[in-house]
């Protein structure tokens, strides 16, 4: 379908990331008022939790700081990890979106949710974000009777660059005979760092997140040209896909990203990997926050929350 004439003013004023970051504080900072901006405008406030609060764990080389949402009654309940995007070099668990995101999920799922702030690129470039989000998730398995919840009952998720470690995690946890999750909630996934997906090209410009962005971020995050293809950077590329949990992937159709999510949807079913792909039409990369203003963005969230409450009910998607 064309592209929703409500974003059609919106994708003209995103703002593009420069062509040369030479202090990158300053540019996370930055981007952190833009999305706070955003948000106070285009998204509906979260709804109520029973508590929130933020915990600092000890990871290989230093420390991050994880933020936990517990919903409203007794447990022990489901849990989530969510990965924020950014592009891996931005994004931060203490921003507005962030709770909004979170306590939707809680709430509407009924699940202790965990945000992780997982170091950025250059400065911490690939494994350590991803190594991050394992020692998060890790840890809440160690600390289930404390955070209250169900071990067989865990899940992964999370956007773009977010999403791309959510599905990385999976590998890493196969690969290593971790815990098994009960779904990888992917939105708007990067899956093919290679950009070989047709979409990288059909929706090259013009959408808010442009082709050439994609390509500038992936120096700051990967040591070598040559890691694009390695499969925790590039899970599509994987040559093995068996055994990974349940997947249920939405992809923008207005989006470089686009075609990610198919064929990783369409791979993970070969593999015996039970996959959902929604295309959410009309979309671009960042619909899904626009809540306050787009009947569809608040439809998206309606089935992303019914995907987490079918994999925390352990209904097939």
């Amino acid at each position: 379908m064309p592209l929703d004439p409500f974003l059609e003013p919106l994708v003209a004023n995103l703002p593009p990331v420069p062509e040369q970051i030479d202090d990158f504080p300053a540019f996370r900072a930055q981007d952190a008022a833009g999305a706070a901006v955003m948000v106070e405008q285009f998204t509906e406030p979260g709804p109520p939790v029973r508590s929130r609060r933020t915990v600092t764990i000890p990871v290989d080389g230093g420390t991050i700081d994880l933020k936990i949402f517990h919903p409203e009654g007794d447990g022990p309940h489901p849990a989530h990890l969510y990965i924020h995007g950014g592009g891996w070099i931005a994004g931060t668990i203490h921003t507005p979106y962030i709770d909004i995101t979170c306590q939707e999920r809680c709430a509407g799922a009924d699940c202790v949710v965990v945000a992780v702030e997982y170091r950025k690129a250059p400065e911490h470039q690939f494994p350590t974000g991803l190594n991050d989000c394992q020692a998060a998730l890790m840890w809440m398995f160690d600390h289930a009777d404390e955070l209250g919840i169900q071990v067989d009952r865990v899940s992964v998720g999370g956007g773009s660059a977010g999403a791309n470690l959510a599905a990385a995690l999976c590998l890493k946890l196969r690969d290593e005979n971790g815990p098994k999750l009960a779904l990888q909630l992917l939105e708007v996934p990067a899956l093919d760092l290679t950009l070989a997906s047709p979409s990288m090209h059909r929706n090259a410009t013009g959408y808010g997140l442009d082709l050439t962005t994609i390509e500038q971020l992936l120096p700051y995050y990967l040591p070598a040209p040559e890691d694009a293809t390695h499969p925790y950077v590039s899970p599509l590329l994987a040559s093995d896909l068996s055994g990974l949990p349940p997947a249920y992937i939405m992809s923008a159709e207005y989006d470089p990203l686009c075609d990610d999510g198919q064929r990783y949807a369409d791979r993970l079913n070969a593999a015996g990997v039970k996959a959902t792909y929604s295309l959410q039409e009309g979309h671009i990369h960042v619909s899904s926050a626009l809540t306050k203003v787009m009947p569809s963005a608040r439809d998206w969230r309606t089935e992303m929350i019914a995907a987490l409450n079918n994999a925390n009910a352990g209904l097939s998607q």
